[in-house]
C-alpha cells in the first residue's frame, strides 16, 4: 500500500506551524507550534489529534535545522516521524511564486533558485519559506517535497486586472504587477461554497472575503480568480490589521519629503502601524467591538472604515463578476465577528445581499449559509484550511505515485 501521510509545513521568520495528515480521509494526525526560534524563550507545542492531548516544551532552539529535528522527535513519539514509510511528502507553503508558478511544484534544484530570485518582492516571507524547505530537505533528501504558493490561485487573472498603469517596460523589468496573496484560502474556501450550494466550482462566481489580521478579498468566476484585493506585495486592497491597505502612492512622497521619514520607517508606518492598529491603537476586532460598546468613538471609526472598504470591494467585484452566486466570509475575523458581516453587507439589499440575524449570530466550525431564505445571493460563512489545501494539493501531484 502507498504511503498516505502529508507533512505540511509553515516556516516564517522565527516560527515553524505544521500538521500532519492522513490523505486516505484528509484526517488531522499532529499539529504543532515552533515559536521564538532563536531565542532563549523558544517553545513547542504539540497536540495529537486524535486524543486532543497536547505537549509543550519551552528552552532555546537555536534555528530552523533545530526546530525541525524537535518536530521530528515530537512526531516520533507518536510513531509518525519522519523516518515512518507512511508518510508520502511534505508540503510547504510558499509565499511568493510570482507568475512562474501557478501551479503546486516538486521542488528541486532549479525551483529553489527561482523561490530565491523572488525575494526582492519577498523579502518577510520567501528567504524563511526557502530555510523551512531546505532543512527538510536536508533531513529527507529522499522524499519528495512540494511547494504550494499563495500566489498561484491568482495567476489565472487576465492581463486589464493584474496590471498596473505604469510604464509597462519598467513593469516587466522589475517584475511590477498584481499578484495577490492568500491563494490557497480562496482556492479553498470558493470551491467550499459551491460545494455548499449544491453546484460545482466551474458553474458558482463567489467574492471571497479572507478577513484575519491580513485580509484579502478575490473574485472568483467559475473556479478561477479573476480579481484580487492584494498586489504586487500584501499591503494592498483591504484595511488590515497593521497594514493600511489602499493609499494614494504620494502619500509616500509627502511623508519622505514634508515628514522627513526614511523608506524604512514609511515601510514599516504602514506595514506594521496603520490599518485598524494605526486607527484607534488596537488590531483586535475582539477588542474594537467590546470598545465600541462601551461608547469608544475612535473603535467605532476605525470600524467604520475597515466596513467602508470592505463594502467598496464587494460592489468592484461584483460589477467585474456581473453575475455573483455567494459571499463568503472566512479567517479569523471573517468567522467569528457577526457586527463585521452584517456590516459588510448591511445597505447592499438592491444587490441581493442581506444576513439573517438569527442565522448570523450561530456559532459553528462548518460551513452555513447566514443569508435569509429564497436570497438572490447566498452569503455563507466557510471556515478556511489552508493546511488541508496544500496537503491535499502535495499528495495529488506526488502521492500516488508514491
Amino acid at each position: 500500500m502507498s504511503p498516505t501521510h502529508v507533512l505540511v509545513l509553515n516556516s516564517g521568520s522565527s516560527s515553524v506551524k505544521y500538521q500532519l495528515l492522513d490523505m486516505r480521509d484528509s484526517s488531522r494526525l499532529a499539529t504543532g507550534l515552533v515559536e521564538r526560534i532563536g531565542e532563549q524563550t523558544s517553545r513547542i507545542k504539540h497536540t495529537v489529534a486524535a486524543t486532543g492531548d497536547t505537549r509543550e516544551q519551552n528552552g532555546p532552539i537555536a534555528d530552523h535545522q533545530a526546530a525541525l529535528k524537535a518536530v521530528a522527535e515530537e512526531l516520533a513519539r507518536d510513531g509518525l516521524g519522519l523516518d515512518s514509510p507512511e508518510l508520502a511528502a511534505i508540503g510547504h507553503r510558499v509565499v511568493h511564486g510570482g507568475m512562474f508558478f501557478s501551479e503546486p511544484t516538486v521542488i528541486d534544484d532549479a525551483v529553489l533558485t527561482e523561490i530565491e530570485r523572488l525575494i526582492p518582492v519577498a523579502p518577510l516571507h520567501n528567504p524563511a519559506n526557502l530555510t523551512g524547505i531546505r532543512t527538510a530537505m536536508a533531513l529527507r533528501p529522499d522524499l519528495p517535497q512540494v511547494a504550494v504558493f499563495d500566489t498561484a490561485f491568482h495567476t489565472t487573472m487576465p492581463e486589464h486586472a493584474a496590471r498596473y498603469a505604469i510604464d509597462t517596460k519598467i513593469a516587466d523589468r522589475h517584475r511590477i504587477r498584481r499578484y495577490g496573496f492568500h491563494g490557497t484560502s480562496h482556492a479553498y474556501v470558493s470551491r467550499k461554497t459551491a460545494g455548499l450550494l449544491g453546484k460545482a466550482p466551474e458553474d458558482v462566481n463567489v467574492i471571497v472575503l479572507h478577513l484575519g489580521n491580513g485580509a484579502s478579498a478575490s473574485a472568483v468566476r467559475g473556479g478561477r480568480c479573476v480579481d484580487t484585493s492584494m498586489g504586487l506585495t500584501p499591503l494592498e486592497g483591504l484595511v488590515m490589521g497593521t497594514r493600511s491597505g489602499d493609499l494614494d502612492p504620494a502619500v509616500i512622497f509627502h511623508l519622505e519629503r514634508v515628514g522627513g521619514m526614511s523608506m524604512d520607517e514609511i515601510d514599516t508606518l504602514l506595514n506594521k502601524r496603520s490599518g485598524l492598529f494605526g486607527l484607534c491603537g488596537d488590531n483586535d476586532m475582539r477588542e474594537i467591538q467590546r470598545r465600541i460598546d462601551g461608547g469608544d468613538a475612535q473603535a467605532r471609526l476605525a470600524f467604520d472604515i475597515y466596513i467602508h472598504r470592505l463594502k467598496k470591494y464587494i460592489g468592484a467585484y461584483y460589477a467585474v463578476l456581473g453575475r455573483v452566486d455567494a459571499i463568503a466570509f472566512t479567517a479569523g475575523v471573517g468567522e467569528n465577528a457577526a457586527p463585521v458581516r452584517e456590516a459588510a453587507v448591511g445597505g447592499l439589499e438592491g444587490l441581493g445581499l442581506a444576513v439573517d440575524g438569527d442565522l448570523n449570530a450561530v456559532r459553528g466550525d462548518g460551513p452555513r449559509l447566514i443569508s435569509p431564505a429564497g436570497a438572490r445571493v447566498a452569503v455563507a460563512v466557510v471556515p478556511t484550511d489552508e493546511e488541508l489545501e496544500i496537503a491535499t494539493q502535495t499528495y495529488a501531484l506526488v502521492g500516488k505515485g508514491s
